[in-house]
């Protein structure tokens, strides 16, 4: 025996005892890929034994994303609400009911107002965790825009649009028709307090009494009585723990983010029963706030900023936990000396506990005090989301996920003990089944010396492997960023595009959160070319380490990843296929027809006819000419944050110049093709079809 031959028996025997790899799990296919399960809500009970969970998926034969609820107890899970139409669970304070939004067929009435479709509104339901069916509270033509429970839960309080009488409504479409009067016809919110008894008694009442004369012009739910009105409109109700206050957030009518100061926190006296108060404002913030929670001491209310800062100045920063002083109006961030951005947060007595985004990881962390510093727990790597806490006890539910382990929820005996925590779903344990591509951060220098990170996630069976066809899926936002989570669908599909044999490189380039507020804002004035220089040079890191092969780059990109891949392809012609989805070409249009217009000026330095040449010069169209690269897009025909005429401009330039390309528009839909799965579905399949006809990598078997 040569010595080959005696090194290569044993050898033989050690690859005997490895696993197979393909063998051992199946590749994940686009069916299953689109079959997850989204879970958007996790509310510990107050007694700390039961969980009720919120989750979205697609209904394939209705054509509809499901929103059910859940509820843990006892060790079991069982589904609570099947209509397919139910989100926004919140616990009663004494655990007796659980309250939700639904629009399901006959939970009110319907939507009457000029130019809009004859369409099932959201009313507010109740159900009892003990069992029995969901009844509405709410009886509407008007959608229930936000709700709260009192503190002693003996009332609920809920917002919704100025209600018409039956004579109003007919008086208008008399003179207007179908004629929708933009801006004109909106008005503004009431919030109106329902006693839980007399919506009770209501119920009971039903179909055994003739409704009376009184009733039947009237548009407001029988029992409730309006205690504020606002002439904007609310997404956001919170009472203090005492009861004595009760606190809400305001948007435009319009629901476009045109005017900073239209997003305000206001409170009202709960203890005042005169009738219809003025509320009192509590933030005048150059900020979109949300996110409202009372603190124990009944005195201050936190909240987050998702866009915008609490300055004298708009400027764009990462979200950040703030308190105001509702005495005085002060307001103070907490964990000031914190880099990343805080992401979620929860109040747990004294302490309050948030997830927070730093580099690609999103762990747990606690404070105490606003001066604190955040203290980070002992935790798993990954991506905690949406923790809740029993307010009498030390149990927590969160979300959790990391790059090979999908989506759960999660109940831990307390904070200390998070790495004990165990499931209590398997909404998405297929994929635990499946041959998952693997991941990791990587990082590059920047040609002004910044360092800047993002994701690589290789094929399965391929981790580190070098020499790959790489595609560069760039994320939205801008202020978002990739990392160690799991997420499936239309929006994210990297583990699918890793599956078809692509290395997929997901940088979190300059405007990116969990960097830093500087980071961020160094987007700012250039919003396409100083990001993309970084994506570029991320590129070329790649393909310099051995990792990516140089004649084998595709891009793409959704909403603000849409920009950049528009943008990428003026200036390089190296990537051999592009896939673009709702992104921009220019920005004077866009700005117009944007329903976030304000962040628009900020990133380009002004209103269009204050920066008319930064708009020019960081717009696609005017270096169209350039472009070689076939290019596949997609938008949704509704969408109002990047107008498909956008896709509209880009697919006709390239028409003109000869460059292929195709673009689907999807009835129906706006910016989130959040209506019909099936458009997510055929999104993706596509763009996959795209990459294999044009991108070189050839069609898994």
């Amino acid at each position: 025996m040569t010595i080959a031959n005696r090194l290569l028996l044993p050898l033989c025997l050690f690859i005997s005892f490895i696993p197979a790899h393909a063998a051992d799990k199946p590749k994940l296919t686009l069916d299953e890929f689109f079959n997850s399960v989204d879970i958007n809500a996790a509310r510990i009970s107050p007694d700390r034994n039961s969980v009720v969970i919120g989750t979205e998926r697609a209904d394939w034969d209705q054509s509809i994303f499901r929103k059910d609820l859940w509820l843990y107890a006892g060790g079991n899970l069982t589904q609570l609400t099947r209509s397919g139409h139910d989100s926004k669970p919140e616990w009663s304070p004494d655990g007796r009911w659980i309250a939700f939004l639904s629009d399901r067929k006959g939970a009110g009435g319907k939507s009457e107002a000029a130019g809009e479709k004859d369409e099932e509104v959201s009313q507010l339901y109740l159900i009892s965790p003990a069992g029995g069916e969901a009844f509405a509270v709410t009886q509407s033509s008007e959608s229930v825009h936000a709700f709260a429970w009192s503190a002693d839960s003996q009332t609920l309080y809920f917002a919704t649009r100025v209600p018409w009488s039956k004579t109003q409504k007919d008086a208008y479409k008399k003179d207007w028709k179908d004629v929708s009067q933009y801006r004109a016809a909106e008005r503004g919110d009431n919030i109106f307090a329902l006693k839980l008894a007399d919506a009770l008694a209501h119920r009971a009442a039903a179909g055994t009494r003739e409704t009376p004369e009184s009733e039947r012009d009237s548009d407001i739910t029988p029992g409730s009585r309006a205690i504020a009105s606002t002439p904007l409109r609310i997404d956001e109700l919170v009472v203090s723990p005492d009861g004595h206050a009760l606190a809400f957030h305001t948007e435009p009518i319009s629901e476009r983010q045109e005017k900073v100061e239209e997003y305000e926190i206001y409170s009202i006296d709960l203890t005042n029963s005169s009738g219809n108060q003025t509320p009192r404002q509590l933030t005048r913030n150059h900020a979109v706030e949300g996110d409202l929670h009372w603190a124990d001491d009944n005195r201050h209310l936190f909240f987050t900023v998702s866009i915008g800062d609490i300055g004298n100045a708009y400027r764009d920063v990462q979200p950040h936990l703030y308190w105001v002083d509702a005495d005085n109006s002060e307001v103070q961030q907490w964990g000031k000396d914190f880099v990343g951005a805080v992401n979620r947060y929860t109040v747990a007595g004294s302490r309050v506990l948030l997830s927070g985004r730093l580099g690609t990881e999103v762990p747990v962390y606690s404070a105490n005090r606003p001066t604190d510093s955040f203290s980070k727990l002992n935790a798993w790597p990954g991506t905690y989301e949406r923790i809740s806490a029993a307010k009498s006890s030390s149990k927590i539910a969160f979300i959790y996920s990391a790059l090979e382990k999908p989506t759960e929820v999660y109940l831990a005996d307390s904070v200390e003990k998070i790495q004990d925590a165990k499931p209590i779903t398997s909404f998405n344990h297929l994929f635990t089944e499946r041959d998952l591509p693997k991941g990791k951060a990587y990082r590059w220098k920047a040609d002004d010396g910044t360092t800047v990170e993002g994701m690589l996630m290789y094929p399965p069976g391929q981790f580190e492997a070098k020499n790959l066809p790489a595609f560069v899926l760039i994320h939205g936002g801008p202020a978002d960023a990739d990392g160690n989570h799991f997420e499936a669908d239309w929006y994210q599909w990297d583990r699918l595009a890793a599956s078809a044999g692509w290395l997929v490189f997901e940088p979190n380039y300059r405007g990116s959160t969990g960097y830093g507020d500087k980071f961020l804002m160094q987007i700012v004035p250039e919003i396409v070319s100083r990001p993309g220089k970084d994506i570029l040079e991320g590129v070329d890191a790649l393909v310099k380490d051995g990792i990516a092969n140089p004649n084998q780059l595709s891009i793409g990109g959704y909403s603000y990843g849409g920009y950049m891949t528009n943008w990428l392809i003026t200036q390089t012609t190296r990537f051999k296929a592009a896939v673009t989805g709702a992104g921009a070409v220019e920005h004077v249009a866009n700005w117009g027809n944007d329903d976030t217009t304000f962040d628009d000026a900020y990133f380009l330095g002004g209103l269009p006819w204050e920066a008319a040449q930064r708009y020019h010069d960081e717009a696609a169209i005017y270096y169209i000419n350039r472009v070689k690269t076939p290019t596949h897009m997609v938008a949704g025909a509704d969408d109002i944050r990047v107008a498909v005429a956008e896709d509209y401009l880009l697919d006709h330039a390239l028409h003109i110049l000869g460059v292929p390309s195709t673009l689907l528009v999807f009835p129906g839909e706006g910016h989130s093709l959040s209506n019909n799965p099936w458009h997510g579905k055929i999104k993706v399949r596509e763009e996959l079809k795209w990459l294999q006809k044009y991108g070189g990598v050839p069609a898994a078997p």
